[in-house]
């Protein structure tokens, strides 16, 4: 039989729903589901399942996590090619009714649901993840996912279009941002597929896209709050020069103290060479001085991290 495991639900998915959210018209709810509350969209057309299943390439022998199976549309595709399929589901409802799907079957065995958020719950060993996400924990899903030890084979994420297109931007685009480059460090991602609003059930008020994301095998040797610290700053406003960016008020001051700090930890001497100073002439060495996040790609972003290190400068 299939099980269904509880984590905790946090304080803020606790708590009842508004009135004017249960007056909201019935284009923006499910007539079964309170969908809204999750902030979930049911996929109700089976070709984008099937598609989506099939970009995974799953295996005979893959385990398979599964973030927001919803009544299950997409995990009984799954359960067809994987060995295994763990799906973590916040609504206990919609877990019963993908519990039900495969009830009799004979991949009833093979389905594990986890009710709790999937931000916060214990994540067990998998090859694939597979993902109808909803909005509101997109970003936090990709960074949990990325940290996730050991690595995965491939994810197949659904995510609104707006924030897919930020996830594959190149340099020099318009969407190139902090997020691409901090996702880029750590994967390699491409778009599948886009996917109408109507293939939802209800119908989201903007388009959604599919994207593929490969964990990079072994991953850079790369703390990651220091490149995130960097890139926090000088992404503040990506079209104007790194140096511009890094004189802006309170970073400075912060650089400083940092550098103040790992000084003192190497036990080495602090010296009264001003900050900025220290700055500038790392971004004349690296050849940056006139640079701008806008049009820098990881590498660059990776060469600008370790000038900074090799001058005592850290973010974090």
């Amino acid at each position: 039989m299939p099980r269904a495991t509880t984590e905790r639900f946090s304080r803020a998915h606790q708590s009842a729903p508004k009135k004017n959210e249960a007056k909201s018209s019935s284009s923006m709810t499910n007539p079964i589901f309170n969908t809204q509350r999750f902030g979930q969209h049911i996929l109700k057309s089976t070709a984008t399942a099937q598609k989506i299943v099939d970009a995974a390439n799953l295996k005979p022998t893959d385990k398979v996590l599964e973030v927001g199976p919803g009544t299950g549309n997409l995990t009984v595709k799954i359960l067809e090619k994987a060995k295994h399929v763990t799906a973590v589901e916040m609504d206990p409802r919609m877990a019963a009714e993908a519990i039900k799907r495969v009830q009799g079957t004979p991949e009833q065995h093979k389905l594990e649901v986890v009710i709790g958020d999937a931000i916060k719950a214990d994540f067990p060993y998998f090859e694939v993840c597979i993902s109808n996400t909803p909005y509101q924990i997109s970003s936090p899903l990709v960074f949990r996912l990325l940290s996730h030890r050991p690595l995965f084979r491939v994810a197949i994420l659904m995510f609104q279009r707006e924030f897919a297109l930020r996830l594959i931007a190149k340099p020099g685009t318009a969407l190139w941002s902090r997020l691409s480059a901090n996702v880029q460090l750590y994967a390699k991602v491409d778009n599948v597929m886009n996917v109408s609003r109507n293939d939802f059930r209800p119908p989201p008020q903007v388009e959604s896209s599919v994207i593929r994301l490969v964990p990079i095998d072994p991953p850079p040797p790369i703390k990651f709050e220091e490149f995130d610290g960097m890139n926090r700053i000088i992404f503040s406003r990506p079209n104007k020069t790194v140096r511009g960016n890094l004189q802006a008020k309170g970073v400075m001051k912060m650089l400083e103290q940092n550098r103040r700090t790992w000084l003192a930890a190497q036990e080495m001497m602090v010296d009264d060479t001003p900050i900025n100073s220290i700055v500038d002439k790392v971004l004349e060495d690296v050849g940056f001085t006139e640079s701008r996040a806008a049009k820098m790609d990881v590498d660059d972003l990776l060469k600008l991290l370790a000038a900074f290190h090799e001058a005592g400068i850290h973010f974090s």
